[in-house]
């Protein structure tokens, strides 16, 4: 005799059921082998690594409370392995009462599911081990780049330059006076990586790209500031600390500098 799913009567049985009927929903077979195993829906969907509440919609056929056919589909075979029973005739009933519940193909995703995309694939350790590999390997070699570039910066700002003469811009220095100045030095710290671009009044870029180490620069003031990110940086200029904020406009600072 079949067992309509929708009907209030108990299906626990003492034998279990070997084979889906043919009226018989999927997920209605599959919580009438677990209740005749003696199973706890708690316990499987600890063993799963699926919300109990995703196991409890999948046993009742409630698939519009379900993530798309597809995940549907892997969490009946994840189950129907778990209950050691085949999967294959579960997945092709699914296929054919799908379209009838819900209006949509088996291969159509549902929009705005309460619940989303949950519990544990075959092959998404080794996926999410492989995808931390490359974001290493790629932190690896924009750090080498950085290094490299700090490197070829600080031997650039060791070499003599000849001086040009300056422009007559007015420069706003610390006091509020326009001074000359020879063999300045700007220290900068970072919180966290930003870009910045510093050049010195002979025109000798001194800093630029993206930073996030402390960088010691020297050369001439008055110097040409742009900072993306000015909340990331404290600035220096001959040991005395500057304020960025008057400079500050929606994060970002661009200003010149004397001493």
């Amino acid at each position: 005799m079949e067992i309509n799913p929708n009907s209030s009567q108990s299906t626990g049985s003492s034998t279990v059921p070997n084979a889906l009927g043919n009226v018989q929903r999927p997920g209605e077979y599959l919580r009438q082998v677990r209740i005749n195993q003696k199973r706890e829906l708690a316990d499987i969907a600890k063993a799963l690594n699926i919300p109990e509440k995703t196991l409890a919609a999948l046993e009742k056929d409630q698939y519009k409370a379900l993530p798309e056919a597809t995940f549907i589909k892997g969490y009946y075979r994840s189950y129907a392995k778990f209950l050691k029973v085949d999967a294959n005739n579960i997945i092709q009933r699914f296929d054919e009462i799908y379209a009838n519940d819900t209006g949509l193909l088996p291969n159509h995703a549902l929009d705005n599911s309460p619940i989303k995309i949950m519990g544990k694939l075959p092959g998404s350790n080794r996926d999410r081990n492989r995808k931390w590999l490359k974001r290493s390997a790629i932190a690896v070699a924009v750090v080498i780049v950085l290094w490299a570039a700090i490197a070829a910066l600080k031997n650039r700002s060791d070499e003599p330059e000849a001086l040009e003469p300056e422009s007559a811009v007015e420069v706003l220095s610390l006091d509020g006076s326009t001074v000359a100045s020879t063999g300045d030095q700007l220290a900068l710290s970072f919180n966290r990586p930003t870009s910045v671009h510093i050049v010195d009044s002979t025109g000798k870029v001194l800093l630029t790209g993206r930073q996030a180490n402390t960088a010691t620069i020297s050369g001439e003031a008055p110097f040409q500031i742009r900072l993306d990110d000015a909340t990331a940086v404290s600035l220096n200029l001959n040991n005395e600390n500057i304020s960025l904020s008057p400079y500050t406009v929606n994060g970002k600072a661009e200003f010149r500098l004397s001493r």
